[in-house]
């Protein structure tokens, strides 16, 4: 009785927590990518101290979570947390003739996106880099093999190489979303594996990825 209880509490308070109009528009906001406080309060048009009040009661109903850039330590980002919106499916987001995903080498991060999104949708995708590596990381070839995803390592390439007008893009490097600016479209704040070498951190972000991948799909159609 205490857990269902505890359970229906919960679920109350993010149902308070959404109450607020501009509060839902954050999470519907977070609900696709990763924004900085500083790029929230630009979107939402609102004086820093109202934006705080609201990330904390977003905070309190475990709707989300911050985490330091890498590019940045300065900066931070703001993420909704996994599982926050069970039950409260977002609607549909946009529609794309194509995705591209990208990183600052285009050798680990969004080579796996890509791979992900050919799995998952039927919508084109491409992916590239702000900075090309020479090649598409091994630990990152490895992780497709461990995880079985259909990667197609291809040369890395630079984003102004193949943009495209109308590409739905998605950075998944603090870097590169904070040398794009608004550029950079929709932005995923995944911890760089190569960086660290091992395979858990390939795998971590592999795991992130489909994640994110699975919950953009399903609410992307095709133009």
């Amino acid at each position: 009785m205490n857990s269902e209880r505890t359970d229906l509490e919960r679920r109350a308070a993010k149902h308070a927590a959404l109450s607020d109009p501009a509060r839902l528009h954050i999470v519907d906001l977070l609900s696709l990518g990763d924004l900085s406080p500083s790029e929230l309060q630009a979107r939402l048009g609102m004086p820093s101290n109202l934006l705080a009040h609201h990330l904390k009661t977003l905070e309190a109903a475990e709707f989300l979570v911050r985490g330091r850039s890498e590019a940045d330590r300065r900066r931070s980002y703001v993420r909704l947390l996994p599982g926050a919106l069970d039950g409260l499916t977002p609607g549909a987001a946009d529609r794309a003739h194509r995705v591209v995903f990208v990183c600052t080498a285009n050798s680990a991060r969004s080579q796996l996106a890509a791979a992900l999104w050919r799995r998952t949708s039927g919508i084109p995708v491409a992916s590239a880099g702000t900075h090309p590596a020479d090649r598409v990381d091994p630990g990152a070839v490895a992780a497709a093999r461990r995880h079985r995803i259909p990667l197609q390592p291809t040369r890395p390439r630079r984003l102004a190489d193949i943009a495209a007008r109308g590409d739905y893009v998605v950075t998944v490097c603090d870097h590169a979303h904070e040398e794009l600016g608004e550029l950079g479209g929709l932005h995923w704040s995944i911890p760089d594996p190569v960086r660290v070498g091992t395979d858990e951190a390939f795998d971590t972000a592999v795991d992130a990825l489909a994640s994110r991948v699975e919950g953009l799909a399903a609410r992307l159609s095709a133009s």
